[in-house]
């Protein structure tokens, strides 16, 4: 098994991808000499959220795109260590943005294999069973429908929403509508099956001049193949795109790992209950952060101090 980054290569069999790059201009000057995935939230860097949810859901094989400037910080961060086969693969965009950068990396995704779940860099999930819930979205991308995940928010019309009919099947989806037609918000996490790289080259800008992922995922509602989950109570999305809202996951994640006792996002204690890296592989990496937090409770895991129960393999 081959641990750590690597360089990305046509046909990689990779099942999984987040989006990375950009410039992050709403959070200058924090991201003047950094990526925005590689800024804290609380006790770990944010690029540690969205890799955890694609490990929760049982995606080994993952690329990350950023762009040119920030790879060799992501390199310094995930090199030569990170859990996951294949590693994380950084793929420098020359223009940010999900197309521009996804389109060739699906190339290599669907190649090797039909799961393709999409995933913002700086989008952070969190809730009771949420293993389970992606799984189950895995397994309708490998039986070749999309999914994509519904929030309830107060401002839908900073997003894509989608709407419901009265059987609570999805019959429309917009992007920054002026009169939304629901509150229910499309969050950046999106599973697609392998049809996702001949569906993204018919993708036009719109009036807005930008190429929208909601008209990739209005596609597939249109051929009959979306599934909205909806993430209702006990579910938590957080989008860290402006300095109000880092702040606020920050306090969240905070929040909830002192109420819990135990950190949430921690990448090597999911590829250890997945069975992806051994026992002593567990300790060099506990070994590798000291006497932090972080540090601590992989040690605690290792010495069976911390027993964790993941039920994320569960069916749904």
């Amino acid at each position: 098994m081959v641990h750590g980054l690597v360089c990305w290569k046509e046909g990689l069999a990779v099942k999984g991808i987040i989006l990375a790059g950009g410039s992050g201009t709403r959070l200058y000057p924090l991201t003047t000499v950094t990526s925005k995935q590689l800024l804290p939230v609380y006790d770990k860097p944010m690029v540690y959220y969205p890799l955890s949810v694609l490990m929760m859901a049982g995606i080994r094989d993952i690329l990350l795109i950023s762009t040119p400037k920030d790879l060799p910080n992501f390199e310094r961060l995930l090199g030569g260590w990170l859990p996951v086969r294949g590693a994380v693969v950084v793929q420098g965009a020359a223009e940010p943005g999900w197309l521009g950068a996804g389109v060739p990396a699906g190339r290599g995704v669907h190649r090797g294999g039909i799961r393709a779940p999409w995933c913002w860099g700086d989008n952070i999930f969190y809730g009771n069973g949420l293993g389970r819930v992606l799984r189950g979205a895995v397994r309708d991308a490998e039986a070749g429908r999309a999914s994509v995940f519904g929030y309830y928010v107060d401002d839908p019309e900073r997003y894509g929403v989608v709407d419901f009919d009265e059987t609570g099947k999805a019959v429309s989806i917009e992007e920054k509508p002026v009169h939304p037609r629901s509150n229910y918000a499309v969050t950046g996490l999106y599973f697609y099956d392998r049809r996702v790289v001949e569906y993204a080259k018919r993708v036009r800008p719109s009036a807005r001049g930008e190429l929208e992922i909601t008209d990739l995922n209005r596609m597939y509602l249109e051929d009959g193949s979306l599934r909205v989950r909806t993430l209702g109570r006990g579910y938590a999305w957080l989008d860290t795109g402006t300095m109000d809202s880092l702040f606020e996951a920050g306090e969240f994640v905070r929040t909830v790992q002192r109420a819990q006792g135990l950190p949430i996002a921690v990448v090597e204690e999911i590829a250890y209950q997945n069975g992806w890296i051994s026992r002593e592989e567990l300790l060099e990496s506990a070994r590798r952060y000291g006497k932090s937090p972080y540090g601590k409770h992989l040690q605690g895991i290792a010495d069976g101090e911390i027993r964790l129960i993941d039920n994320s393999k569960t069916q749904d």
